[in-house]
């Protein structure tokens, strides 16, 4: 594979791991939690703990589901079928949370609010600044996760299982001219990098980004939310069609 055939995969891996990580939800409550009370540091931290789930769920899924999905077509298909279904859901999910808010209401109610923001992270009122568990509370939170669990027995599969999938041929009306312009190369090392670079680069710019706006992140979560829900529908509708090739 030629550099040229690399970047749209590893683009396109770095874009669905942003659309993964980047909707409200209890990982990015936590995030948000330790950020505005704690600091960058501490939010970093805590998105370390949810990043640190996801990778051992990618190594049991590289491990042994892989090796007996490839040995099934039909099996593949299926999974294919439940991945995209669960993406057509998280996207629907994302597009609920357009009018959400990234703080949780433990920070609202805990951090003081005045015509400046809020007070200053050192020293918030009633507030204990003791030592960070955002690491551990968002590990034991995604281990837990259904979501996570079902995304790497589905979708992660899918990633997992060489092969290519044409993005944009999927589309209705446009897609006949625009087959082949973005094919991602599933399997591959470069999607793999790209999706957990795209997270990596959500949780370490997500805490900054809240403790540069202080509590104003109701402007911020809606328009994630919109993208999200776009990039995931996306991955739902072309996963849903390769389980349609694959089954038929």
């Amino acid at each position: 594979m030629v550099v040229f055939d690399v970047v749209p995969t590893l683009l396109a891996g770095a874009v669905f791991g942003l659309a993964l990580a980047a909707p409200p939800g209890p990982m990015n409550a936590v995030i948000a939690e330790e950020s505005v009370l704690r600091g960058w540091t501490a939010g970093v931290k805590a998105g370390l703990g949810a990043g640190l789930a996801d990778f051992v769920f990618f190594l049991l899924a590289l491990g042994g589901v892989v090796g007996i999905v490839n040995r099934s077509m039909t099996l593949k298909g299926v999974l294919f079928g439940i991945g995209g279904l669960l993406m057509l859901y998280f996207a629907y999910d994302a597009a609920k949370g357009v009018r959400a808010t990234f703080a949780p209401e433990s920070v609202d109610a805990e951090v003081g609010t005045s015509d400046e923001g809020p007070e200053p992270i050192d020293s918030p009122a009633g507030v204990d600044m003791g030592e960070s568990t955002g690491f551990r509370r968002a590990f034991a939170l995604a281990l837990t996760n259904p979501y996570q669990i079902l995304f790497w027995l589905t979708v992660g599969v899918g990633l997992l299982d060489p092969g290519q999938l044409d993005v944009l041929a999927v589309l209705p009306v446009v897609g006949a001219d625009l087959a082949g312009l973005l094919v991602v190369e599933t399997g591959s090392a470069a999607l793999i990098v790209g999706l957990f670079g795209g997270i990596g680069l959500w949780l370490a710019c997500f805490p900054a980004a809240l403790v540069q706006a202080g509590r104003q992140t109701d402007s911020f979560a809606p328009a994630v939310a919109a993208a999200s829900a776009l990039v995931l529908g996306g991955f739902g509708v072309t996963y849903l069609f390769e389980a349609w090739r694959l089954l038929g």
